[in-house]
């Protein structure tokens, strides 16, 4: 991967944070990305790179890095334009000076930041896990809903594990129309539906089943993450985008659930780890994931599906415990790649029930009923 690579990735992130609503990042890493094609800092900072195989998230891990400077305190000029550090974010052009800066100003931080993957875990795609898991639940017709096993792959530091204590509210936050959780939870999910309410085969699910008991928390990643680690809840805030002052709020309830909460996530990749897995009679063991699916090789995924189709030939019953697949993952439909809720019932078809942002919140029906794999 060339100079001139690297700065075209940088570009193209660029104009993926300004489709998310992130005018602060979209105009950093636009700036960012004409400093590496002039030999600036950022030329030095992208350099460790340049040699990597596939596009390696370089635009995530120079923000990650930079953002990790503004909350340990040592880019204090660039934080008045960062709201995680108190800053506001209304004057974009302005913090670019700040921002080169801090990159010029810390090479060996910037260096080792580089050289690690970006960690995020992101709260609100719990959103959609828990819509899936309910309506998994429902279509069981038990006559209670069964203890829960949530194993996920791909689980960063593990908040999501925590998921069925979150609280999920759509509509006017004072008066929602639609809510489910514990309404003492840490973590709120507000704006999950953009019409105020789910689809009616989620509010159905919500409504029949108000609590679920997990009787296991496990998930795994490549480099898991401590969340209780004050080094690698940095890592986890770093990767926030700043002028998204709704995404650092849920990190921080989720971080404090966490600490009440406990959830092992071993290191092991998303395939040795199901290889590992068995089914529990008398209990609904789910595998889900969000937006991990592209980190894998696909080697790896194939090994990944032969384990999931494992899984769902052994689950027949109570006997053997039950089986499901959810996913929040982009999906292509037609032309474009939108992200989507998927569930699979034990050796049942997949069902399309929602997309969302990439956040996992403002969600709504799917108009599709299958997908291009």
């Amino acid at each position: 991967m060339t100079r001139a690579r690297t700065a075209d990735l940088l570009d193209t992130q660029a104009r993926a944070c300004a489709e998310m609503d992130s005018p602060l990042y979209a105009t950093l890493l636009t700036r960012a990305a004409q400093d590496v094609r002039d030999g600036g800092p950022c030329a030095d900072a992208v350099a460790p790179l340049e040699g990597a195989p596939g596009p390696a998230a370089v635009g995530l891990r120079l923000m990650g890095a930079v953002h990790a400077l503004v909350l340990l305190g040592e880019a204090p000029d660039l934080a008045a334009h960062y709201s995680t550090a108190g800053g506001t974010a209304d004057d974009p052009d302005a913090a670019w000076e700040p921002f080169r800066r801090a990159v010029a100003d810390h090479p060996e931080h910037i260096t080792a930041w580089m050289r690690r993957p970006p960690q995020t875990n992101e709260v609100g795609r719990a959103n959609m896990l828990i819509s899936g898991l309910l309506v998994t639940v429902t279509a069981l017709a038990t006559p209670e809903p069964p203890p829960v096993r949530l194993l996920e792959l791909g689980t960063s530091g593990g908040l999501n594990l925590r998921a069925d204590r979150f609280r999920v509210t759509a509509g006017d936050p004072a008066t929602p129309r639609f809510s489910w959780g514990d309404p003492d939870s840490p973590v709120v999910l507000d704006g999950a539906w953009r019409d105020g309410t789910p689809p009616p085969r989620i509010a159905d699910a919500a409504a029949r089943v108000p609590a679920l008991d997990v009787v296991e928390r496990l998930g795994c990643d490549v480099d898991p993450l401590d969340p209780l680690d004050p080094a690698d809840a940095l890592a986890l805030r770093a990767y926030v985008w700043p002028d998204h002052p709704a995404r650092p709020t849920r990190l921080s309830g989720a971080i404090d659930l966490a600490r009440r909460l406990p959830a092992r996530v071993l290191g092991q990749g998303a395939a040795d780890f199901l290889a590992g897995t068995d089914l529990r009679p008398g209990t609904l063991t789910v595998v889900w994931h969000s937006v991990m699916r592209q980190y894998v090789p696909p080697a790896e995924w194939a090994r990944v599906e032969t384990e999931l189709a494992r899984l769902r030939t052994a689950a027949t019953g109570p006997q053997t415990g039950w089986f499901a697949h959810l996913a929040f993952e982009p999906r292509r439909i037609g032309d474009t790649h939108r992200f989507v809720l998927t569930a699979r019932l034990g050796d049942g078809p997949e069902e399309v029930l929602a997309e969302a942002h990439p956040w996992g919140l403002d969600a709504r029906a799917c108009e599709v009923t299958s997908l291009t794999p």
